[in-house]
């Protein structure tokens, strides 16, 4: 028996390999399933189930993809609706897998069709948990993705994952495995572990609502607090994940086309697309095309780009550096962004060479901005709500960059102001933003938060009541 797990950071997602005797199962596959079909070959084994734990909102799962390669068929539990051939399965329905059996548990409450699988090995012995978006190391799945067109509230989904954890999960074994969907850094949950294997036995000790002497009651008030609004692309992806999308090769295809400046500039005039910079942040500090968006790869790109551009169908034109023209779109693509039309060839010094006008974000150090605060600055904080409350300039005001368009008015009209995060990545995302709606007086802190507190300027970590809208 072989279980690898296949961890993507950037959207901390565990997909799951799982072989016995030549026969594979994939659950929750991400969209670029060639990996999946190279690791099957080499090992001279046959893809024979595909299981998905739910409709992914946070990602486009690469089922359909896979089932057309393979023929394998498409797993879902009870509740599942589907516009394309799968296997909704039955609660405790056994599928065989060489000498072992995966079997489906139905565990609604992150949403009324999540199942968990569990893994029976060869002595029929319960294995591993498959345990989707119901049960993260730390946490649980939020319970507020199913309402849109659903007649149930938050609170009554968060009283079902209340009984499922109960009656199906915390009745395994302690030594059974722990595979979740996610880690830390999905925005499925509020307190996901940075771990990503577990065991139930684990969690029961240190995961909060797991605890033995709560009560429903308070499982609802504690899994359903301090819940930030989910991303809006959230249900363009679950639309995707249950009626199908356009096969990656034709997203690489039209995405991947070389333009030169001047068609470049052209189509964005033309097609109304979104400019998209995606190189480091000190780069396009230095210089990028004016009402550009940046949002780097190295960095949460994928999550980011779903919560911030929102409307998938929006086209994008790309910004890389030379050879990350395919893995920006193939990363778009991973949260449904098909619609990217082409990349600037020879990037942005293509753009400087051709004689075309450029803009760029000044920065200060946090020195620097140290040896201005007597002068009464106007900082702001783009970093999340739990980091803002935790420590901060005691003078800054607290504009989450999830959230910055609903903060456009309280920025300075022509007054410097000054903006950080945590180490420089969000700060210079919520700059081009700011910048692209005609905000242009703005300094970013080079370094973040991190500078800030190395340079000894003042910080107060008492929490008072946040100043987020």
């Amino acid at each position: 028996m072989k279980i690898e797990q296949i961890y993507t950071g950037c959207l901390a997602q565990g997909a799951y390999y799982i072989e016995s005797k030549g026969e594979v199962a994939i659950i929750d596959p991400l969209r670029e399933v060639i990996p999946y079909l190279e690791k099957a070959k080499e090992r001279n084994a046959r893809i024979k189930y595909i299981f998905e734990t739910h409709f992914h909102a946070d990602f486009v799962s690469g089922h359909i993809t896979l089932a057309k390669e393979t023929g394998a068929p498409i797993i879902y539990g009870p509740n599942a609706e589907t516009s394309f051939d799968a296997i909704i399965a039955k609660d405790g329905q056994e599928f065989q897998l060489g000498d072992i059996s995966i079997t489906a548990i139905h565990t609604p409450g992150h949403t009324m069709e999540s199942t968990c699988y569990l893994l029976k090995d060869a002595q029929g012995q319960d294995h591993a948990l498959f345990s989707g978006d119901t049960l993260f190391l730390g946490d649980v799945g939020r319970p507020d993705l199913a309402q849109k067109g659903a007649d149930i509230t938050q609170e009554e989904l968060a009283g079902i994952l209340y009984d499922s954890l109960r009656n199906k999960i915390m009745t395994l074994n302690d030594n059974v495995l722990v595979y979740p969907a996610h880690g830390a850094g999905s925005a499925c949950g509020k307190n996901l572990s940075k771990e990503t294997v577990g065991t139930i036995g684990e969690q029961k000790e240190v995961n909060y609502a797991l605890r033995s002497d709560m009560t429903k009651d308070e499982f609802i008030e504690e899994v359903t607090d301090g819940l930030l609004p989910p991303p809006v692309y959230f249900p363009a992806n679950v639309k995707l994940n249950k009626e199908g999308y356009k096969d990656i090769s034709e997203v690489l295809e039209t995405g991947t086309k070389a333009l030169s400046p001047e068609a470049f500039e052209q189509l964005a005039n033309e097609s109304g697309a979104l400019i998209l910079d995606v190189r480091h942040q000190d780069e396009f500090a230095k210089g990028h095309i004016p009402n550009s968006i940046f949002i780097g790869l190295d960095g949460s790109f994928a999550p980011w780009a779903g919560a911030l551009i929102g409307d998938v169908q929006h086209p994008i034109l790309l910004i890389t550096d030379e050879g990350r023209e395919e893995e920006a779109v193939t990363r778009l693509s991973r949260v449904g962004f098909d619609n990217t039309l082409g990349y600037l060839d020879g990037g942005f010094s293509a753009w400087q060479q051709s004689g075309k006008g450029y803009d760029v974000v000044y920065g200060c150090s946090a020195d620097q901005l140290k040896s201005l605060m007597p002068n009464q600055l106007a900082i702001f904080d783009v970093r999340k709500k739990g980091e803002f409350l935790s420590e901060r300039i005691p003078s800054a005001k607290h504009t989450p960059l999830s959230q910055i368009n609903d903060f456009l008015e309280d920025f300075p009209k022509e007054k410097t102001f000054y903006i950080h995060c945590a180490g420089g990545y969000r700060s210079m995302i919520a700059a081009s933003i700011l910048k692209s709606r005609g905000i242009h007086n703005l300094v970013d802190v080079k370094g973040g938060f991190k500078a800030i507190k190395e340079s000894e300027i003042e910080t107060t970590n008492y929490v008072c009541p946040s100043t987020t809208k």
